[in-house]
């Protein structure tokens, strides 16, 4: 219980700081492809922003709405595709931020590189904690899988190949997605007929047990110390308050015959590799494909910076051409 009322506390003092309201919702500011560059320049002065960039190569909707909650909350999308008639492959991108901040703009450079390589591309909002807590993000993700089945004739979708990434707690979430294709109890209420179920998942940095032993023992030293973890805020309490939440969104524990396929994509700082091991050999057991690749020397948001632009976008696009060409 009193975990429960120093989380409120918090949240009251989060809504001093870094939120705000926009559009009736409330929005932790806090992360920012600028705020990571200010604080990872000073330590590497060689690094860049990887901007937006706009080509005649590919077609880009914007501002789609795939999920209508209410009459005042929309959620939405976006969509890259090359320029031309031909079917492809879908990749649903989901952005990273402590499940509590970004936006979906944080894909689009890596959205737009993607789609002219073959691949059309979908970065997408989800409810943030501020908003909603665990598992509202995993019913918004699983109605945008379900939104590109149902609207695939209109952008020339391949339904068959679908694929989901996802960077830091969006690369939790992707592997959450894809830990659960068929598990009904994940599904959540929306856009009903239509399969949630996604073919390849890219995880980009983002934890997959949230129980490790030295997960909850930093989470415990920053409770007293004042702090608010991102995954306690999210998740609604400690793991001793809601155990039952913590492993129901850790994607190791959810492992079946039916989940997807997976590349790991990891920074060179370990505790963003939580569970990664393990959930390797829970898929190899059912001989579900896996990859891994570690860029040494690594902040946690390289993907958002060159030069490891780059080299993220190799690595996602050699394996959904694997997966999928």
């Amino acid at each position: 219980m009193r975990i429960v009322c120093f989380i409120l506390l918090m949240l009251i003092t989060n809504l001093l700081y870094s939120q705000v309201i926009i559009e009736g919702v409330p929005r932790d500011t806090s992360f920012t492809v600028h705020s990571t560059y200010h604080k990872e320049v000073k330590n590497r002065p060689y690094i860049k922003i990887a901007e937006p960039n706009y080509a005649d190569s590919i077609i880009w909707l914007e501002n789609i709405t795939y999920l209508k909650l209410n009459k005042d909350r929309e959620l939405k999308l976006n969509i890259y595709r090359p320029n031309n008639e031909e079917k492809y492959p879908a990749l649903l991108m989901v952005h990273g931020g402590g499940w509590s901040s970004g936006d979906l703009s944080l894909q689009i450079p890596m959205a737009q590189r993607i789609a002219s390589r073959g691949y059309v591309t979908i970065p997408v909002e989800y409810r943030l904690s501020p908003e909603a807590k665990y598992p509202a993000a995993i019913h918004d993700l699983k109605a945008a899988v379900k939104w590109i089945r149902a609207n695939a004739h209109n952008y020339s979708i391949d339904t068959t190949k679908i694929a989901i990434s996802g960077c830091s707690a969006g690369g939790q979430l992707a592997s959450l997605i894809g830990t659960t294709n068929g598990q009904e109890s994940y599904e959540g209420p929306y856009n009903l007929g239509y399969s949630s179920d996604v073919h390849a998942v890219i995880n980009i940095d983002g934890s997959l047990d949230f129980t490790v032993s030295d997960g909850i023992d930093r989470v415990n030293a920053d409770l007293k110390k004042g702090k608010l973890p991102a995954s306690v805020k999210w998740l609604g309490g400690s793991y001793k308050e809601r155990k039952d939440m913590w492993i129901a969104a850790s994607p190791v524990f959810q492992v079946t015959e039916n989940s997807a396929p997976t590349c790991f994509i990891n920074s060179s700082i370990p505790r963003f590799h939580d569970g990664r091991d393990d959930m390797i050999l829970r898929l190899s057991k059912y001989a579900i494909y896996t990859e891994v690749h570690t860029i040494d020397d690594t902040p946690h948001p390289f993907w958002l910076l060159y030069p490891w632009f780059n080299q993220t976008v190799q690595y996602m696009v050699g394996f959904l051409d694997k997966m999928f060409k």
